[in-house]
């Protein structure tokens, strides 16, 4: 499985409704959104999605899904841009609870990665996914 990573910066755009969307998540067990993508040629529905705080503290992993469709264009400010719908499995609020932070995810082999990247949909290192997953499902599921 392809693994990739979305960035969101809270300067940019605004999430003003992630406590609903957390309720509504926990309700239904899955929460779809749609995001900028950068690798719209290789990435397919099933593949991984992590999502990554960046331009403010807490920085860090804090939400991850599953790609849900194919990439599709979209019109915005002017300009085309690609963008996927990604189904997500977690969704945590930074502001208000502990995130995967880039403190553990710049350790071991996981610091090979590029973990606040300047676009969104990037891939993750095919080595580092399965570690990644399990570091995610550990900080999830502490003393499972």
């Amino acid at each position: 499985m392809k693994a990739y990573l979305f960035g969101w910066n809270p300067l940019k755009f605004e999430w003003a409704d992630i406590a609903n969307d957390i309720k509504t998540l926990a309700k239904n067990g899955k929460l779809e959104d749609n995001w900028s993508v950068a690798s719209h040629k290789t990435i397919q529905p099933g593949d991984r999605a992590y999502v990554v705080r960046v331009g403010v503290e807490p920085k860090g992993i804090f939400a991850s899904g599953i790609i849900a469709s194919e990439p599709y264009l979209a019109f915005r400010k002017g300009r085309h841009y690609h963008r996927i719908t990604i189904a997500l499995d977690v969704l945590l609020n930074p502001d208000k609870e502990p995130i995967l932070s880039l403190d553990i995810l710049r350790t071991g082999n996981l610091a090979a990665q590029t973990w606040t990247p300047q676009a969104s949909g990037i891939s993750i290192r095919p080595e580092l996914i399965d570690e990644l997953e399990g570091v995610w499902q550990d900080f999830l599921n502490p003393g499972e």
